[in-house]
């Protein structure tokens, strides 16, 4: 039997052969001993088969003597609200992101409503190795309670963001195309648009867990929702990928609006409408420098944790950050909750567009002009520790980070190695201010990297 992927970002496999019934119960297992066996929610992405998990899982728990609170298919960062608004001891998002159709998976959420941290997950998973099991009798199994339209709630609390303007965005009635992969958003993402005056164009939104195109929101996934955009002329297009963590924008041209230009955006009009000593931003250190440009503009502080949500939230919460993001786009608001949230950044952007008044190209090209690009190459058999040492050592010279993977600043660009936790390949992640320059140090490093195993 193949196992799943365990990391810091919960598990994951391929359905029936790395991710089994058997793994469903050992993990789910685990983490109620951990809990306490106690209150937990549950929701899942909607991918195809996800019901079939979460039966296991709502089972399980049963089993072990926990609450259930099930709020059905819904946004991870729903789920992650859910746990913290509702006074759960933890919750279960069943999802494998942005992988494609035949995964699936469970991140893991703690009583704050927050992925587990890098001590917590290690204490949950050493319960993965007690063998003996407490199962409840018949008459101490409690009832699962239901909360479909938690969502309601969620959307609510978006609208209340700080630095948004409704009336703004209203006003503007902006034509939007959106894609939400027929997954967890393809109900709460157009609520949220018509919330705030939108007409919606809907891509992909059936809600019935078949993806009709890889589901990672990366530019050469979404050709087809870019021509949708241009042909309807629509004023921007809205991507999300299955569990609506991450946002990706196409604008009124059906091009790409850049994920790193999500959280610059994001972190621009949060911080420009904050008052000056609270003017603090966190992002991951592979996020774009136009983040760095813009906090100086305002005057903020800009700090910088290893990629990953629980890094980036840990630093958040420890510097008091007003906002903060991935590069990915990933944004968070901690005015609504610690954790990485489309329909947040969703809402600000509208609002930052609708008080540019412009097209959304046009504000695209007002922002810091950088070019990053983003590769991986597999490891046949080689352990990537080995690759990042020997790229330490051939550029030592250079200034360096070894905070995540391994970071090398040069004069006007930079490039960051990451091993992945889910795969064995390494990220490499090139910027530089045009995108000849980011291509060729991609070429570069690719093919050092490459004559290693020569």
């Amino acid at each position: 039997m193949k196992e799943p992927i365990v990391s810091i970002s919960g598990i994951r496999g391929i359905f029936g052969e790395s991710l089994t019934p058997e793994h469903i119960v050992k993990y789910t297992t685990a983490f109620a001993k951990y809990i306490g066996r106690k209150r937990i929610v549950i929701g899942r992405d909607g991918r195809l088969n996800g019901d079939l998990i979460e039966k296991i899982i709502e089972s399980t728990l049963l089993f072990n003597g926990c609450e259930v609170i099930n709020i059905g298919i819904a946004p991870t960062p729903t789920i992650t609200l859910a746990v913290e608004s509702l006074k759960a001891q933890g919750g279960i998002s069943i999802t494998a992101s942005h992988n494609p159709q035949q995964w699936n998976g469970m991140k893991f959420i703690n009583s704050k409503g927050i992925f587990l941290d890098s001590d917590e997950n290690n204490l949950f998973l050493s319960y993965t190795n007690d063998k003996g099991n407490n199962y409840v009798l018949v008459e101490k199994v409690k009832q699962i309670e239901y909360y479909p339209s938690f969502f309601e709630y969620h959307i609510k609390k978006v609208l209340k963001i700080k630095s948004i303007n409704t009336k703004k965005i209203r006003k503007r009635k902006f034509k939007v195309v959106v894609d939400c992969a027929n997954s967890s958003g393809s109900v709460i993402v157009p609520e949220l648009l018509k919330n705030l005056g939108c007409k919606v164009i809907k891509i992909d939104c059936d809600g019935s867990g078949i993806f009709t195109r890889n589901p990672e929101p990366a530019p050469e996934n979404l050709k087809k929702t870019c021509k949708e955009v241009a042909k309807r002329k629509a004023d921007l297009g809205i991507v999300i990928d299955p569990d609506a963590d991450r946002l990706v924008i196409i604008t009124e041209k059906g091009e790409p609006f850049g994920e790193e230009n999500t959280i610059t955006a994001v972190v621009k009009h949060v911080l420009s409408r904050t008052k000056s000593k609270k003017r603090i931003a966190v992002v991951n250190l592979s996020t774009s420098r136009s983040v760095d440009d813009v906090v100086n503009t305002l005057g903020g502080k800009l700090y910088k944790s290893p990629v990953g949500e629980i890094n980036v939230i840990k630093k958040m919460i420890e510097v008091k950050a007003v906002i903060g993001g991935e590069g990915s786009g990933g944004v968070i608001v901690p005015q609504i909750h610690y954790g990485r949230d489309a329909l947040c950044g969703i809402a600000v952007l509208l609002s930052e567009f609708a008080e540019f008044k412009g097209k959304v190209s046009d504000y695209k090209k007002a922002l810091p002009e950088y070019c990053i690009r983003k590769n991986k190459i597999e490891l046949p058999g080689t352990n990537a520790d080995t690759i990042i040492g020997f790229l330490k050592s051939r550029y030592m010279n250079y200034p360096q980070n070894h905070e995540d993977g391994l970071r090398i600043d040069f004069e006007s660009s930079w490039v960051n190695f990451r091993k992945s936790n889910t795969e064995p390949i390494i990220r490499v992640i090139t910027e530089a201010k045009t995108s000849k320059e980011a291509e060729a140090l991609q070429y570069k490093f690719l093919n050092e990297i490459k004559g290693f195993f020569k």
